[in-house]
């Protein structure tokens, strides 16, 4: 893995929902569907819960579910990595790639960094349905790491 910024201790996902209940509660406006399951070296599981506010008529996930699933699975492996550092870094780029029509059921997000440097961080996240390991979306990304926001 190249990367371009020091090594720091990785958090645990315990730290990590503590950080990001603290400085994105917004996350959890339609209740706690995000659930951080482990944080590990440049990794991060996230479970979105099946709910109705991510499911469309037919019996299947939204596609702006999974996309925001697969954001948030990076923003999570990043504070995972960086700590409270991480926390001002916003999305610049995401893409998706939707493979499979998935059923009604928790999606699983499975994020990897790729590199980090010391502006920008670019990972991978591979979605499935839970209990199958049938890719269901693949999502790259890419995070500006920015040490503060500017005032407005």
């Amino acid at each position: 893995m190249s990367t371009d910024t020091p090594q720091t201790s990785h958090l645990s996902a315990t730290a990590v929902t503590e950080l990001i209940d603290a400085s994105f509660p917004q996350i959890h406006a339609s209740g706690r569907v995000m659930e951080i399951e482990s944080v590990g070296h440049d990794i991060a599981r996230v479970r979105m819960r099946l709910s109705e506010h991510n499911t469309r008529h037919g019996g299947t996930i939204s596609g702006p579910a999974m996309f925001t699933v697969a954001d948030f699975s990076i923003y999570v492996a990043l504070i995972g990595r960086l700590g409270s550092a991480a926390i001002p870094s916003v999305t610049s780029n995401l893409n998706i790639t939707f493979l499979t029509r998935p059923p009604a059921r928790d999606v699983i997000a499975e994020a990897r960094l790729v590199r980090v440097g010391r502006r920008l961080a670019y990972a991978e996240v591979a979605l499935y349905s839970e209990g199958s390991s049938e890719l269901i979306a693949h999502a790259t990304g890419t995070y500006a790491l920015v040490s503060s926001i500017p005032k407005a």
